[in-house]
């Protein structure tokens, strides 16, 4: 199963991955301890446009990816506003609780889950995986055995769906695709994992015929490069914070600056 969509490469999909991920981590550990609201909700529209206007995918993908993280965060917001606490209420109509607290609270929870979750799909959207490992092996001196490991376990997720699905349609052809969820999950798991087994086996065989070692002095097929995308980027990432710290101090959304 091959799920091929064409995108527009932008100065995003240029960014060194390494560079990307530990900015990107940054600014989720910002995030994490970051408790006015008014500053996250400019946070997470400044994500929010990243993610529509560069990451270089048609509208409707990012519209249906970015579906499920709406929901999480419309779940998210009004579950803490409804049920939260607070001494100021507005509204109290049975276990139904809103106070002015858990209303701030609700946004800002909400917001923090909208911008992790645009931070992961503008990351997943504009890395290659394979970049992504020749960089960490080029640039952060990840130790070979390790990425080429990960990088052969993600190139193998499309080939197990496949499995996954000729195992499903075999068993359906037989009429055993009926029972219980232990008896299913044992027709699928013997199969899947004999199969993964073997081909790591293929695998491990193939790479110590073709000479691999834990050498340090390797050569790469793949030379990711720290070029001038990485200060845009950077520029940008610190930009798009300080912006939100300027808009929130002079047009706050909420007359408050601490939730907690």
């Amino acid at each position: 199963m091959r799920l091929d969509i064409r995108y527009r490469e932008t100065w995003l999909h240029r960014t060194n991955p390494s560079f990307k991920l530990l900015v990107m981590l940054s600014v989720f550990l910002l995030i994490l301890f970051l408790h006015n609201p008014n500053v996250l909700i400019n946070l997470s529209l400044g994500l929010l446009l990243l993610f529509f206007f560069y990451t270089g995918y048609p509208i409707k993908y990012l519209v249906l990816f970015f579906l499920p993280f709406f929901i999480i965060f419309v779940s998210t917001a009004s579950s803490m506003t409804l049920f939260g606490q607070g001494t100021t209420t507005w509204v109290r109509w049975g276990l139904v609780h809103i106070t002015k607290e858990s209303f701030f609270r609700g946004m800002h929870l909400g917001f923090r889950a909208l911008s992790f979750a645009l931070l992961g799909l503008i990351f997943s959207l504009t890395t290659r995986p394979v970049y992504l490992f020749y960089s960490l092996m080029q640039q952060l001196k990840l130790k070979p055995k390790y990425a080429y490991s990960f990088l052969a376990g993600v190139r193998l997720i499309p080939v197990m769906l496949e499995e996954f699905q000729t195992v499903q349609n075999a068993l359906k052809v037989r009429g055993a695709d009926d029972g219980g969820i232990v008896k299913k999950m044992k027709r699928y798991a013997v199969p899947l994992l004999s199969q993964s087994i073997r081909r790591a086996q293929r695998i491990a065989i193939a790479m110590e015929a073709k000479r691999f070692s834990d050498a340090k002095n390797r050569t790469f097929y793949y030379h990711i490069p720290v070029s001038r995308y990485d200060a845009i980027f950077f520029v940008s990432m610190i930009g798009l914070i300080g912006l939100s710290y300027y808009m929130a101090a002079v047009f706050p959304y909420f007359p408050v600056t601490d939730v907690r």
